[in-house]
Formats: C-alpha cells, sequence, structure tokens
C-alpha cells in the first residue's frame, strides 16, 4: 500500500517525491505577499517525521547553509520517513538582517502563537499548524546573538532518555541540559511530544565553516539515529559529548576597552585571567577571573564593554578534563579546508 501523501499549505508531497512549498505568510504594506519556504522531502516508506528549521531568529544564519547542504546529500533518495526542512522561519527577519520581527518581537518567545494576535503571534501560529504539527521530532539551528559567538553545542531536556540519545548522536562537543524558555518553539514542540533538539553554534550574521559543517553533519547523525537514513558501517566511534552540569557568564566588572585573552572551547581554571578591561588612556585597567574551573562555550566578540556586561559563558563539568578533551577531539575532526560537497570552505 503506497504511504499516504504528506500536505502543507495545501500543496500535497506523494511519497518518493520531493517538493519546495511557499507557505503563506500575509502580506508587506506594499501589497507583495510574504511566504516561507519549505522543502519536504517525502520517503517512499514509513518512518519519522523531522522538522529541521533555522533563523527563527532573523540574524542568525549559519543553519541556512546546515540545511541547504543537507539538501544536497545524495543519501536522502534512499530516505525512510519524511524531512520538513524550513531554512528561513522569519523572513521578515531576515530581510531586515534583524534577530525581530518589524514588531519588534522576538518569534521565539510567542509561540503556540494566535490566529488573532500581534505579528509574530500570527507567524508562529502558522509555523505550528503547517510544520510542527506534522512532524514527530524536531532540531532548531540557531547561533549567539550579535556580536557574541557560540562554541557547538546542543541544548535539550536531556533527562528525556531518547532526546539524550539522540543529542548523543547529533556529535557536537558540549550538550547542555536547557530549561524550556516560556514561548519558545522547543518548548511548544515539546508540549505536543515532539522531541526537539537545539543546536547553538557560532555569530550573527555570520558564516562559521566549522560550525556550519558539525551542524550539517549532526543533522545527517540524528536522522540515521532515528532510521531516517542507513546507518554507516564501519565508521570509527567518535568521542562522546559531555554534559555541563550547569553554566555561568562572567559580567565586566567595569565599563572600557576589552582584550580578550582566551577563546572558544578554552579550558579554564577557578581565578585564571580571562581578559582585561582598560580605559582608553590606559590609567586604570580591570582583570576578569574565572570564578570557577570549566569550558568557555560563549563569549563577546566586541572589544567594547560596559559595566555588567555578559563577556564569558563558562560551562561546569563533572570532569573538566573529559569536557576539554571533547572539545579538542571535535575542533580536531573538522579540518576547514576539506568539503565533500567539492565547493571551497567559507572563509
Amino acid at each position: 500500500m503506497a504511504r499516504a501523501p504528506m500536505r502543507i499549505a495545501n500543496t500535497e508531497v506523494a511519497a518518493g517525491q520531493r517538493e519546495t512549498i511557499n507557505v503563506p505568510l500575509g502580506h508587506l504594506y506594499t501589497h507583495n505577499p510574504i511566504t516561507m519556504p519549505v522543502h519536504v522531502v517525502h520517503g517512499r516508506r514509513e518512518g519519522p517525521v523531522l522538522f529541521v528549521s533555522a533563523a527563527v531568529h532573523g540574524d542568525e544564519l549559519n543553519g541556512i547553509e546546515i540545511i541547504r547542504r543537507v539538501l544536497l546529500r545524495r543519501n536522502l533518495q534512499r530516505l525512510r520517513g519524511t524531512l520538513i526542512a524550513v531554512p528561513i522561519v522569519n523572513v521578515l527577519g531576515v530581510l531586515h538582517m534583524s534577530r525581530y520581527l518589524p514588531d519588534r518581537r522576538d518569534l521565539n518567545r510567542n509561540f503556540p502563537g494566535s490566529n488573532q494576535g500581534s505579528l509574530a503571534a500570527r507567524q508562529a501560529s502558522i509555523f505550528m499548524r503547517e510544520i510542527v504539527s506534522k512532524a514527530t521530532h524536531g532540531i532548531d539551528l540557531h547561533t549567539a546573538a550579535i556580536h557574541r559567538s557560540n562554541l557547538p553545542q546542543i541544548r535539550a531536556d536531556l533527562d528525556d532518555p531518547e532526546v539524550m540519545a539522540l543529542a548523543e548522536a547529533f556529535g557536537a562537543p558540549v550538550m547542555m541540559s536547557s530549561d524550556l524558555r516560556e514561548g519558545s518553539l522547543r518548548e511548544q514542540a515539546s508540549a505536543k511530544g515532539i522531541k526537539t533538539l537545539l543546536y547553538e553554534a557560532g555569530e550573527a550574521l555570520r558564516f562559521d565553516e566549522v560550525c556550519i559543517r558539525a551542524g550539517e553533519r549532526g543533522v545527517i547523525n540524528v536522522m540515521r539515529k532515528l532510521g531516517m537514513l542507513p546507518a554507516v558501517r564501519g565508521r570509527k566511534p567518535r568521542k562522546q559529548p559531555v554534559v555541563a552540569r550547569s553554566s555561568l557568564w562572567v559580567r565586566a566588572p567595569a565599563s572600557g576597552i576589552v582584550r580578550m585573552n582566551l577563546a572558544l572551547g578554552a579550558h579554564v581554571k577557578k581565578g585564571q585571567v580571562l581578559g582585561r578591561i582598560a580605559d582608553p588612556f590606559g590609567e586604570s585597567q580591570n582583570e576578569m577571573q574565572s570564578p570557577v574551573s570549566g569550558v568557555i562555550i560563549g563569549r563577546s566578540e566586541l572589544p567594547l564593554a560596559y559595566e555588567g556586561e555578559a563577556l564569558f559563558h563558562i560551562a561546569r563539568f563533572e570532569s573538566v578534563k573529559d569536557a576539554a578533551a571533547s572539545v579538542e577531539a571535535f575542533q580536531s575532526s573538522y579540518d576547514p579546508d576539506a568539503n565533500e560537497f567539492g565547493e571551497p570552505p567559507i572563509r
């Protein structure tokens, strides 16, 4: 018996077919229509339905390229189940190169949305109805906010055994058991029983080749774990990611010019100097010391700071040594000069 078609926005995709669907989002005030592009790969055989979304925040671009590369994979011809790929969720945000929608609302704080609410609420409602409601699993791709960068990491409900297994399969060097934020896509997907991972990597408005490559491979790893794609035999086991038990931000003790001494992924010891803040004349200087031992998983990229501004995000682990080894193994496994699609790497 043939598998039933996948239906999104009044368009049906037959089993064994793939198609790009433009989901209507409304109109600009110029009367031009706005649509959200969705690519559906509907396998011939039954299996999980995975949505992969990017640019929920319009200035977070790495996920767009991750999804492009996933869709180039030839082995999608043997897909079991369905892949729903949404490279640009916040279309208006991407057009304006802004985290937010034109109404200044954060789309990722407005799920599940409402057909009668704000612009953000209406677009969130459309996404829940047309995409999330069709899925069994999800991966939401993000970067850090503007002028910050994140070490590749998975945030998820790691107390859920299935979610934990998918997070491990993804292969980011660090996993964080992250609380569900009210109004977020992950919170609302999880409330519907849809097992969802959030991948954080890189910086807003910038492409990062290593973060992109790790994200693309991570999505494929999850699809293999779910049985959507054939497993790869004979592959050397990867270093297992480690779970952070807590994290904290180190904030600027004073306003001034920031000189960072440590990069993302660095292993730090309690009391170690992370950087220094000075006035423009060098008459006063403040050291920033780490209050804990851990690994830097996020940091500011702007050499200017006001007093109290968050500058270094440090994750704590049961074994900092194991965490450092996981990060080192990850960094050594991604050669920025190699590209399996034959394209020059992004610099």
